[in-house]
């Protein structure tokens, strides 16, 4: 009897461990606790960033989780210690809302397996850390061909944050595709908060008699618009839609949906199916449009580049490649 007593409780004592195993994997890490998210600059310093934290709000609201965020972590000694505070908080899904994070995430991500790290506009990725890209050469094409459009002097400009975005060659090919005879000038603030300098490279492009400018830094594109409304040239909005600054002034912006892409995310991380990879997202994935159109632009060109948009979401080619 003795023996059948031992038996029983071995098996008692495994029956029980199955069912805790099955039980505790129905919270795997692939299914969201709770989320956080690193901001290297403040929540509304800019619209990108507000954006960013509307998509983690609705990822709170959405999973009934508890949200985090820090602001103005830059070093990796910043970055460690709020990712050592997330995951104290039951955090396993972090996102740094920014492309600075990625060669940190990739140094860290090793020492919590249990944590996936997302960020964006990198190349960098790992098992458990996710690069989220903005197609952003389609957006660029398309601006080029409304400023190409509209321009009288045949002159139009561009102020870039940095040579690697994607956008200045998509305005290029853009503006030469619409009006071949079309002057571009690109001119790089080397910095995407550095206010002073793209407004002195705003004023140099003015002299040059450039009227149509396409400034592609969110937190500096509001002054240039600013600046282009009152000297009667015509702008396009960056990230968001920018047309309540001067509706007359700003010809459409290249709207980026970084709230919807937080979403996007977390449904796929929630289901399991976020891959550590770089992914890309477009126009067709809904995560990038163009804004309202300025009465400016005659409604005829509207329509066409309405109908040249919804060409490429259809195909995924753009007007010089088809």
């Amino acid at each position: 009897m003795p023996t059948l007593k031992k038996t029983f409780i071995i098996l008692l004592f495994i029956l029980t461990l199955i069912i805790i195993t099955g039980c505790s994997g129905l919270k795997s890490q692939d299914h969201i606790q709770n989320v956080g998210m690193l901001v290297d600059g403040t929540i509304e310093s800019q619209a990108w960033n507000e954006k960013g934290y509307e998509g983690l709000q609705q990822i709170g609201e959405q999973y009934d989780v508890n949200v985090f965020y820090k602001e103005n972590i830059v070093t990796e000694q910043e970055i460690e210690s709020a990712v050592n505070e997330f995951v104290e908080d039951g955090v396993n899904l972090i996102f740094g809302h920014s492309s600075i994070y990625g060669n940190y995430f990739i140094d860290i991500a090793e020492n919590y397996p249990d944590v996936h790290f997302v960020y964006f506009n990198g190349g960098y990725s790992d098992d458990n850390v996710t690069s989220l890209n903005f197609n952003a050469h389609a957006m660029g094409f398309f601006s080029g061909m409304i400023a190409a459009e509209m321009t009288d002097s045949n002159h139009v400009g561009m102020i870039a944050a940095f040579q690697w975005q994607p956008e200045i060659e998509g305005f290029f090919e853009g503006v030469k595709y619409q009006n071949p005879s079309a002057e571009v000038t690109v001119e790089f603030v080397n910095n995407w908060n550095d206010k002073e300098t793209a407004a002195d490279l705003y004023e140099k492009m003015r002299e040059n008699n450039v009227d149509v400018i396409y400034p592609t830094g969110d937190s500096y594109s509001e002054e240039i618009i600013k600046r282009a409304s009152e000297d009667g040239i015509y702008a396009i909005g960056y990230v968001a839609n920018q047309s309540e600054i001067d509706e007359n002034t700003v010809l459409t912006s290249t709207v980026q949906h970084v709230d919807k892409l937080y979403e996007i995310t977390a449904e796929k991380f929630n289901e399991g199916e976020l891959e550590g990879s770089i992914l890309t997202f477009d126009f067709a994935d809904e995560v990038i449009s163009l804004g309202e159109f300025s009465p400016s632009i005659p409604e005829s060109f509207q329509k066409f580049m309405e109908e040249t948009v919804e060409t490429y979401i259809e195909t995924d080619l753009l007007p010089n490649e088809r």
